[in-house]
């Protein structure tokens, strides 16, 4: 599929910061800066995450990887919590949260649990993008 002819459900775009793309996957901060919360969103039409075929599969969890890397670095976070739920937003979308002991919710799932909100400045966002594009070349 082509990512120029692929669209973001309006749920994403509403909740989260467009950062970039990898070659697979649309890189998309969450709104709430209270943990680092990154959504993925894989260039498809497959509605699930194992209806991918298996290279691409790969490669899309080789992106979540690489961002769960750069959260335990960037923002130091101990734990990362992972999920492909997608049950309020069909579009195929990949949860990567940092966590940590001191976290708002901890150890709940942040999914109806995280009552503080903060948002990220526009340096910050800035910053992020630079970091991840620094490491990993994003596309606009």
């Amino acid at each position: 599929m082509n990512s120029s002819d692929f669209n973001l459900h309006p749920q994403l775009v509403a909740d989260c910061h467009l950062l970039g793309q990898f070659k697979e996957c649309i890189v998309l901060l969450h709104r709430n800066a209270v943990v680092p919360w990154f959504i993925l969103v894989p260039v498809t039409d497959a509605v699930d995450l194992l209806d991918l075929p298996t290279s691409q599969l790969g490669r899309v969890m080789e992106e979540c990887s690489e961002i769960g890397k750069f959260v335990r670095d960037h923002f130091g976070s101990p734990k990362l919590n992972f999920g492909a739920i997608g049950n309020l937003v069909p579009q195929m979308h990949l949860h990567v949260i940092g966590r940590s002991p001191d976290d708002s919710c901890w150890p709940s799932p942040v999914w109806g649990n995280l009552s503080e909100s903060r948002d990220y400045d526009v340096n910050a966002i800035a910053e992020i993008t630079h970091a991840l594009d620094s490491r990993f070349g994003l596309r606009g």
